[in-house]
C-alpha cells in the first residue's frame, strides 16, 4: 500500500509511473486542464487519497464531464477513479450516465455529491499488487474513444467555438446550416463530420431553440463585423416601458410603426402585445437570425424586411436587402411608405450593433481591411459629410452603433412626436455630441448581461425628435441578479463633456533650448527599439522630467491609454512634463486611473475625463488653494502602478532617471523634494512607511541594482518576479517584496478614493 500525504503528490507519482508507458511525449500540462484531475486520451481520471464513497466520486466526475460538454470538448468514454493509497482504480463508462452529463451543474464539482446512485463499476484494477491489473489499466488508458453527446442550448456555443477553431475558414452556415428556406446548407451540428466521434446529429429542423444565442454562433470574424444584437430579456421588458411612453406620444388619429433595423432574432420585441407587434417592422442582416425571426414573428409583425426569402436572399451569410446602412435599404418602399406618410408616427426601437474591426482576430487573419466594409457604406459616407456641419465629433463615425443613431434621425424621424428608444453607451451624447434632442426618460443597464464579460453602463434612452440642448439628465439603474432586475438605489446622473484634456491641459510649449534627439519609449517604460509607427519627435531638455500619456475621454482600455514614461512615447498621444508646472498636470494622470479603483458597472462608459473645469482649476492653482492637494496627487503618482517611469541608460548614452518616485538612495528626486512640502496626515504616513518597508525588502534582493532609482513599476517588472513550480503554483522569487507591494496597492486604492477622487470630480477632471 502507498502512503501519500497529499492527493497532488499521489497524482504526480501516478502520472510519472504510467505516462511513459502510454505516451512518453505527454506531459502533465498536456492532460491537466479544466479544473479536473486529467483527461488522458479517452479517459477522465479522478484521484483520491482514499475512496470512501464511489458513487459520490462518480458524481463529481459526471459534473466534470458536463463541464467538458458545455465547453465544446469531447467527453471521454471512460471514467477512471483512482484510490491512491489503496493503489486501486475503478472503471465506469460515461455513456451509462449521459442523461446526467447533459445536465447543467452550479457550484464546485466536489460539493454535495452524497446520495448519487450509480451503477456498479465495470472493472477494478489492483495496480499495486497485480501485474495483470497493471497491463489492463495501461491498455485502458491508451484507449481514445469518446461518448457522443446531444447538442442543446447549454453547449452549442462551446461547440461553435471549437468548430471555428478547428475550421478557421468556416462560416456560420457550415456549423448550423439546415435545409429550410431557399439556401440549403447542412451544417456540422446536423451532419457531423469534424465532430462525428463526439456529437449526435441535431434533429431540430430549424434553429429556433438557439434564438437567444445566435449572435454567439457566428464565426469569429462575423462576430466582429456584425457586432452583437442580443438584449437580455429583463432589460428588453424594461425598455418596453419606454416604448410604451413613445406610443403614448402618437397623436390621436395617427397610425404608427415601430422600426427595428437590427432585430436579430427579435428578442428585443419578445413580450410585446399582439397589438404592438402588429405595428413592428423588423429586419436583421444575418441570414440565420433572419430565418429564426421569420419563424417566430413573421405572422405577428407588420413587416419583415425582406418580406419573403427569394433565391438570392442568402448573400455570403447575410441577407440581401437587409443592410440598414445601404442606400437600397434607406429607400426601401415598404418602410418609405410610412416615413412619407404625415399621418404616421415613426418610432425607432433598437439595440444597434457594436463592431470593432481593428481587433486582433481581424489582423491575425489578414481581414482588417475587408471587414471594415461597413465604413464604406452609403450611410457612413452620408454621415461623414453630414457631421461636418454640426458640433458632432469626427470620430463618432468610427462606431457602427453611432451610424444607426445618426441615420435614425436623418432618414426616419421627421415629426416632433416621432421617438427613438435606443440602447448604446452614453458617449454618443456625452462626449461625441452626435445628437441634440429632447431627452424624455432612460435607464442604465449593466453591459455584462449583453453577451460580454465587462461590467459597464449601457444607456437605454427615449429621445423625442425635438431639438434641445441640455447638459445633464438622470437615469434609473438596473442590474440583473438571479435573472431578475435589481434597481440601483439612487438616480444615475449623466453630464455632458465639452472639452478634452488635450485641448484644456496639455503642455504644448516649446523652449529655445529644446533639442530634437534622445530616445523614445514603449508603454512598458523601456526604450523603443523598433523604428515603426513613430509619431513623436524626441525632445531633450533638462527641464523635461518625463512624458505623460493620457488620451481618450472614456475608460474602455484604461491601462492602454494612461501611463508616465521617462521619455517620449513613440506614437505620441501625450506631452513632455516640465519641471516648472508638472505638478498641476498630474490630476490628468490621477483621473485616468479612476476605473482601476472603481469597477462598479455604473461607472465604466458613464464617467469620463474632461477639461471642462479648466478655468476654475487654473485660477485655484494660481491662488495656491490647491497646493496641498496637488502634492497628494504627486504622492499617489509615485506609488501608482501605471507610472511606468524607469531608470536606465539609453542607446544615446544618456542616463534617464525616474524623477517621479520616492527612492532617494542616489540623491533626491524632483518628487521627493516637492513632497517635503506635503502636510502628512495618517493616510499619507501609512503610504510613506509602506514605501520604506518595500524599499528595505528590495535592497535585500539579488536583483537590486544600487545605481538605479526605483519606482513601483520597475520594482514590479524587474524584482517582483515569479515562476511556476511542478504543481503549477506561483512561487515569488522575493516574497517580502511581493508582500510589501501588495499591501502598498491596497493603501493606494484607499488613499486615491478618499483623498484624490472627490477633488477630481469637483474640478470636472472626472465627469
Amino acid at each position: 500500500m502507498a502512503n501519500f500525504d497529499t492527493e497532488r503528490e499521489g497524482q504526480i507519482e501516478f502520472y510519472k509511473t504510467f505516462l511513459p508507458l502510454i505516451d512518453p511525449n505527454l506531459t502533465l500540462d498536456d492532460i491537466l486542464a479544466d479544473d479536473n484531475d486529467g483527461v488522458l486520451n479517452g479517459n477522465l481520471l479522478e484521484f483520491k487519497l482514499r475512496v470512501n464513497d464511489l458513487n459520490a466520486v462518480l458524481f463529481q466526475c459526471v459534473k466534470y464531464l458536463s463541464s467538458l460538454r458545455i465547453k465544446g470538448k469531447p467527453v471521454p468514454a471512460n471514467i477512471i477513479i483512482v484510490d491512491l493509497n489503496g493503489e486501486q482504480a475503478y472503471l465506469y463508462k460515461s455513456a451509462d450516465y449521459l442523461d446526467d452529463i447533459e445536465k447543467v451543474y452550479v457550484g464546485g464539482a466536489s460539493k454535495s455529491n452524497a446520495g448519487f446512485v450509480g451503477r456498479a463499476y465495470d472493472e477494478k484494477y489492483a495496480y499495486g499488487q497485480d501485474q495483470l491489473a497493471v497491463t489492463r489499466l495501461i491498455k485502458r488508458l491508451k484507449e481514445t474513444e469518446f461518448t457522443r453527446i446531444h447538442i442543446d442550448e447549454n453547449c452549442i456555443v462551446g461547440w461553435a467555438t471549437a468548430f471555428y477553431k478547428a475550421m478557421p475558414n468556416a462560416r456560420k452556415e457550415d456549423f448550423i446550416g439546415d435545409d429550410t428556406g431557399k439556401h440549403k446548407t447542412i451544417g456540422e451540428i446536423r451532419n457531423p463530420s469534424v465532430f462525428a466521434e463526439y456529437i449526435y446529429p441535431y434533429k431540430g429542423t430549424s434553429n429556433v431553440k438557439f434564438q437567444y444565442l445566435m449572435d454567439k454562433l457566428n464565426d469569429t470574424l462575423q462576430k466582429k463585423n456584425l457586432g452583437a444584437f442580443y438584449t437580455p430579456e429583463p432589460y428588453a421588458e424594461k425598455s418596453h416601458e419606454l416604448l410604451r411612453m413613445a406610443i403614448g406620444r402618437v397623436p390621436a388619429g395617427n397610425d404608427y410603426v415601430i422600426i427595428d433595423r437590427c432585430a436579430g432574432t427579435g428578442n428585443l420585441e419578445k413580450g410585446l402585445t399582439d397589438e404592438e407587434l402588429s405595428h413592428c417592422i423588423l429586419s436583421t442582416v444575418e441570414y440565420y437570425e433572419y430565418k429564426v425571426m421569420q419563424e417566430i414573428l413573421g405572422s405577428k409583425v407588420r413587416h419583415i424586411i425582406p418580406p419573403i426569402e427569394a433565391n438570392d436572399t442568402f448573400n455570403a451569410g447575410l441577407v440581401r436587402g437587409a443592410d440598414a446602412l445601404s442606400e437600397e435599404y434607406i429607400n426601401n418602399p415598404v418602410i418609405k411608405q410610412y416615413v412619407d406618410d404625415p399621418n404616421c408616427t415613426i418610432i425607432m426601437f433598437e439595440n444597434p450593433p457594436y463592431a470593432d474591426t481593428t481587433s486582433v482576430e481581424h489582423q491575425r487573419k489578414g481581414k482588417g481591411k475587408s471587414s471594415t466594409v461597413w465604413k464604406r457604406s452609403f450611410a457612413v459616407q452620408e454621415m461623414r459629410a453630414g457631421i461636418k456641419k454640426t458640433t458632432a465629433s469626427g470620430t463618432s463615425v468610427n462606431d457602427l452603433g453611432n451610424v444607426f443613431i445618426w441615420t435614425a434621425f436623418k432618414y426616419y424621424l421627421r415629426q416632433p412626436t416621432d421617438s427613438y428608444v435606443v440602447y448604446s453607451p452614453v458617449k454618443y451624447w456625452k462626449a461625441q455630441h452626435l445628437i441634440n434632442k429632447r431627452f424624455i426618460a432612460g435607464y442604465a443597464f449593466n453591459r455584462r448581461w449583453f453577451h460580454t464579460n465587462i461590467d459597464a453602463c449601457i444607456m437605454c434612452a427615449l429621445w423625442s425628435n425635438e431639438d434641445s440642448k441640455i447638459d445633464e439628465f438622470e437615469l434609473s439603474g438596473f442590474d440583473i441578479v438571479d435573472g431578475k432586475l435589481l434597481q440601483h438605489p439612487a438616480p444615475i446622473p449623466v453630464h455632458r463633456i465639452h472639452s478634452k484634456f488635450s485641448t484644456a491641459y496639455f503642455d504644448k510649449r516649446t523652449f529655445p533650448d529644446d533639442e530634437n534627439g534622445g530616445i523614445l519609449c514603449d508603454a512598458n517604460g523601456l526604450e523603443r527599439t523598433k523604428k515603426t509607427s513613430i509619431r513623436c519627435t524626441p525632445v531633450v531638455n533638462s527641464n523635461c522630467i518625463g512624458y505623460m500619456v493620457v488620451y481618450t475621454s472614456g475608460f474602455d482600455n484604461p491601462d492602454l491609454h494612461s501611463y508616465l514614461l521617462a521619455s517620449g512615447k513613440y506614437d505620441g498621444n501625450g506631452f513632455y512634463m516640465r519641471r516648472d508646472n508638472y505638478l498641476e498636470k498630474l490630476p490628468m494622470f490621477c483621473a485616468s486611473r479612476y476605473i482601476t479603483y472603481n469597477r462598479e458597472w455604473t461607472e465604466r462608459a458613464r464617467i469620463m475625463k474632461s477639461g471642462d473645469g479648466a478655468d476654475l482649476f487654473n485660477a485655484d492653482v494660481a491662488s495656491g488653494k490647491l497646493d496641498q492637494w496637488l502634492r497628494k496627487c504627486l504622492l499617489f503618482t509615485c506609488v501608482e502602478m501605471q507610472n511606468h517611469m524607469r531608470t536606465f541608460t539609453g542607446s544615446d548614452g544618456r542616463f534617464y532617471r525616474n524623477e517621479l518616485c520616492m527612492d532617494t538612495t542616489n540623491g533626491p528626486t524632483v518628487a521627493s523634494e516637492d513632497l517635503k512640502k506635503l502636510v502628512c496626515g495618517p493616510a499619507e504616513q501609512r503610504i510613506i512607511n509602506q514605501w520604506k518597508t518595500l524599499m528595505d525588502a528590495v535592497k535585500q534582493t539579488d536583483e537590486y541594482d544600487p545605481r538605479l532609482t526605483y519606482g513601483v513599476y520597475q520594482i514590479f517588472a524587474e524584482i517582483d518576479t515569479s515562476y511556476k513550480d511542478d504543481e503549477g503554483n506561483t512561487v515569488w522569487n522575493n516574497v517580502e517584496v511581493h508582500s510589501a507591494l501588495q499591501t502598498l496597492k491596497t493603501l493606494v486604492k484607499e488613499y486615491y478614493n478618499t483623498e484624490i477622487v472627490p477633488t477630481l470630480f469637483e474640478y470636472e477632471f472626472l465627469k
